[in-house]
């Protein structure tokens, strides 16, 4: 198993974000938290990254406890977040930006293969390389962000709205990036307001409400299923 969630409890001052939740990634997965705002969705994966801890509960990774490891350590140890809104460095170039991702890394000849590798996944990267981050399209900046995070070599790459804010054509080339990101050998846990493609792509889902998870299954089961056609899918 390559991430195990026991039982995390996270509060955000007196609000209690994460009520005790429970679940797990096993290597080679594309596993998709689907939920409302205010879930919790992305204090999961703020608690996984070690941006924020929990009071109570466990967070393993590899059979390696690491809910009070460092988040510098966490990335070295493998988990990459490409954050919600993007966070891109707007005043940095598309390739200083793709190079950030690679500061664990010293080895310049493997550098240079990875950022050439992302521009191969991302040809209009490459078109833009020497731009200013700030100057780019949503969709350009979002392609940036995952590549960026690829730069660090991700065993588990854990994805925080992806498609917000693109347009459809945008959202479907995002999820057709993610898939085959997977297919190539990485892990992958995708927070996602977009059940509907969140769960096309899934392997397996969970849904939260209000710090709980109130349903898992695959991502076939989930789509099909009354409840969550009703209130994630815009009804029947």
């Amino acid at each position: 198993m390559m991430l195990k969630i026991d039982n995390l409890q996270v509060y955000y001052g007196a609000i209690h974000a994460l009520q005790g939740i429970s679940f797990h990634l096993e290597k080679g997965e594309i596993v998709a938290l689907i939920g409302a705002n205010g879930a919790g969705k992305s204090t999961t994966l703020n608690t996984i990254s070690g941006i924020l801890r929990p009071s109570e509960g466990a967070v393993t990774f590899q059979d390696e406890e690491i809910q009070d490891i460092p988040a510098q350590e966490i990335v070295r140890k493998g988990i990459i977040q490409v954050p919600e809104g993007r966070k891109i460095f707007s005043r940095m170039t598309v390739t200083e930006n793709l190079e950030m991702g690679a500061y664990t890394h010293t080895d310049r000849a493997s550098i240079n293969r990875d950022r050439e590798a992302v521009f191969e996944r991302f040809p209009r990267l490459r078109e833009r390389r020497n731009q200013l981050g700030g100057t780019l399209s949503g969709g350009e900046q979002q392609m940036l962000a995952i590549g960026r995070g690829l730069m660090a070599h991700p065993n588990l790459l854990l994805l925080d709205e992806p498609s917000m804010g693109l347009s459809p054509i945008l959202v479907e080339q995002i999820f057709d990036i993610i898939q085959d990101i997977n297919e190539q050998g990485t892990s992958i846990l995708l927070v996602e307001q977009n059940a509907q493609m969140a769960l096309a792509i899934a392997d397996r889902a969970y849904v939260l409400e209000t710090g709980k998870i109130m349903m898992q299954g695959t991502g076939d089961d989930l789509l099909k299923d009354s409840n969550v056609i009703d209130s994630y899918l815009g009804g029947h």
